[in-house]
């Protein structure tokens, strides 16, 4: 086909629209600024127009790369898509996604397998720390993490804001009919979250001295376990409950919610570097479980 514009030029220009900057381009390619700039008028010489409008600090498309951009990048794309299907694992993508570990084991995972079946070519690395600054951020595609938004960037994207509610073993929820028997349990207390037993005394008017003796757990991991084995009551993130409470393994205690004044957050990304497709839709199917 004596009309087909040479790959790599198309290549090059596809990163720079996308990217508006030769610079960026050429850090995603690989390659120096200078051979950027050298393909993209490569291209542009062969068709005899211009694509970019050079500006002192980033580039715009003229009118005619406007109209030649999207096909440019339909094509790279079907391209990269119908040469991951030939080749198989040896084109497979690994996305690392970092989250807290209860958030991880109690939400992620569980929706993990579906999401891979429906996208077999991404392999997903999904790990987990208790302190999310265990792994280094370079290593790290897509980073969820749980706090106040005074903890993170402004950059920071809120997926949903969290509230908790009191559970435990179902026949000891069942003979909890008021605040005051509940605060009479032994109280689970995570860390972290220990505030959230003298929110909901406050709340209903019932002091918290007097009780007896609390446990202390760091995670809502631990919590469940020992609230399901009758050892206390538990105060879990609703989100966290969901799956022990679908299993019947906890009940929630008196129908009582609290807001948490905290939230799931997905943090920016660490390098300059546009997400990879894999990335995005890795990205977005995260996004949509908190939706």
């Amino acid at each position: 086909m004596s009309d087909l514009p040479n790959l790599v030029w198309l290549r090059a220009f596809e990163a720079a629209a996308r990217l508006q900057s030769f610079t960026a381009a050429a850090d995603e390619l690989g390659l120096t600024q200078a051979a950027v700039s050298h393909q993209v008028r490569s291209l542009e010489k062969s068709f005899g127009i211009t694509l970019f409008i050079r500006r002192a600090r980033h580039l715009e498309l003229t009118q005619l790369g406007h109209a030649y951009y999207p096909s440019v990048a339909q094509a790279l794309t079907d391209i990269a898509y119908s040469t991951r299907g030939l080749l198989g694992h040896a084109q497979t993508r690994t996305v690392t996604l970092r989250a807290p570990v209860s958030t991880a084991v109690l939400w992620v995972a569980p929706r993990l397998g579906a999401f891979h079946a429906a996208h077999p070519h991404i392999r997903i690395r999904l790990i987990s720390a208790v302190w999310a600054d265990s792994t280094q951020d370079e290593d790290v595609d897509i980073d969820l993490r749980l706090g106040p938004s005074g903890w993170f960037d402004r950059r920071a994207h809120l997926l949903a804001t969290e509230s908790v509610i009191p559970v435990a073993e179902p026949q000891q929820a069942a003979q909890l009919q008021s605040v005051d028997q509940l605060l009479d349990q032994t109280l689970i207390h995570i860390h972290g979250y220990q505030d959230h037993w003298l929110r909901l005394s406050e709340q209903a008017g019932v002091p918290l001295k007097d009780r007896s003796a609390p446990l202390f757990v760091d995670t809502s991991l631990a919590a469940i376990e020992m609230a399901a084995s009758g050892a206390g009551v538990a105060m879990l993130m609703r989100r966290y409950a969901e799956l022990p409470l679908s299993l019947g393994r906890l009940t929630p205690v008196l129908k009582t919610e609290i807001p948490m004044s905290q939230g799931h957050y997905l943090m920016p990304a660490a390098g300059e570097a546009p997400n990879s497709a894999e990335v995005t839709m890795v990205r977005d199917w995260v996004t949509s479980l908190f939706s």
